[in-house]
């Protein structure tokens, strides 16, 4: 090819270009593009009305309600789970990391001599009221930032509630109970309309459950990875033998997922009927790949046949007008890495291994 040919092509590419650049400069001298201060038609959004009437309110539910049916033997077991670890609730305790929270209700606030308080809580005037109490236990980091205080909070109203209740009987002279006077109201409310008769709670179903129903589900769905024999070896997933009242990730040597290991606190009964109604959005990125119990009742059973393996079954909740089962004798724990002949088949995992319907807290 001629290499004059070749520089004339050249040539004229670069011209192209330039010819190209000046171009855009002039247009963008001769015609300038000014955005409008107010755009010429403005479209309404029922958004901030919308977010102003469902918003949720930020910060912890009335508590008072939820006292007169507390139950302080149930915020005690909570306490000597979690909270002994930096707590004493002794009269005349010494303090430890935290200080000591005998007579902690009507005491003011950061005031037990002898234990250093974060410059947060000694900003905070008053005493520790019924209400002062359920916003800190809520959230301690949101009631006084920049408490030194690293428990992240109590969210369930109902545990919550429960602790109160135990803090309060740690005095000589406890404080009276404040009147519950929305309760008739929250009642009415809660009532479906057309006169049709409350759904029972999951304590009510709980009283009456059946727990041999609920181990012929574990034995149909949930031994393909669990035991359940009190000393059993883990499997896909953890024995669950005491695992009712125990703490998450209450077996040493298990791996559990992350989603798991972040929870706080004992599996209670509540606990319990919330994952395994979902386990994936109870604890987000959990590895256990079980969809849920959709069935209220089987869920129940379930939760009843659980608490029959420990040596002291957790006592049931205390529901008026619950009937109880007819009897509690225990029921024998179905060990086995899998189903026996005639059983469904578990569902299985996305890593083709079989998925646990039992409350697991975290399938490795």
């Amino acid at each position: 090819m001629d290499s004059l040919y070749v520089n004339k092509a050249v040539a004229a590419v670069l011209t192209a270009g330039i010819a190209f650049f000046v171009t855009g400069l002039l247009g963008d001298e001769l015609i300038r593009v000014e955005v409008p201060k107010k755009p010429a038609i403005v479209i309404a959004s029922a958004e901030p009305a919308k977010a102003e009437g469902g918003a949720k309110k930020e910060g912890p539910d009335p508590i008072e309600p939820l006292l007169a049916s507390a139950d302080p033997e149930a915020g005690k077991a909570y306490t000597k789970t979690i909270c002994v670890a930096c707590h004493n609730f002794q009269e005349g305790g010494a303090n430890g990391v935290g200080p000591d929270l005998y007579g902690v209700l009507g005491r003011k606030i950061a005031s037990k001599p002898g234990f250093d308080y974060s410059s947060a809580l000694k900003a905070k005037q008053g005493v520790w009221t019924y209400d002062e109490l359920n916003e800190w236990l809520y959230k301690p980091a949101a009631f006084a930032p920049g408490t030194r205080m690293s428990f992240a909070g109590l969210p369930n109203d109902k545990t919550r509630a429960n602790v109160i209740a135990y803090l309060r009987s740690l005095s000589h002279n406890p404080e009276p109970l404040p009147k519950p006077t929305d309760v008739p109201k929250q009642a009415a409310a809660a009532a479906p309309a057309g006169g049709e008769p409350a759904k029972p709670s999951f304590d009510a179903m709980l009283v009456s459950a059946d727990p041999a129903a609920g181990k012929a589900y574990t034995k149909t769905i949930c031994v393909a990875c669990h035991t359940f024999d009190k000393g059993g070896k883990a499997g896909v997933g953890p024995n669950l033998w005491g695992v009712v009242g125990a703490p998450h990730g209450h077996m040493a040597g298990f791996d559990y997922s992350s989603a798991l290991k972040s929870k706080q606190g004992p599996w209670t009964y509540d606990e319990l009927n919330q994952w395994l109604t979902s386990p994936a959005k109870y604890a987000p990125g959990t590895r256990m790949s079980f969809a849920g119990i959709p069935s209220e009742k089987t869920r129940a059973n379930v939760v009843a046949y659980l608490r029959t393996l420990s040596d002291n079954p957790e006592p049931l909740p205390k529901v008026e007008g619950a009937t109880p089962a007819k009897a509690e004798a225990p029921v024998a724990a179905g060990g086995g890495a899998a189903a026996k002949g005639g059983d469904t088949p578990p569902p299985m995992t996305d890593k083709g291994g079989p998925a646990s319907g039992t409350p697991e807290p975290a399938s490795k």
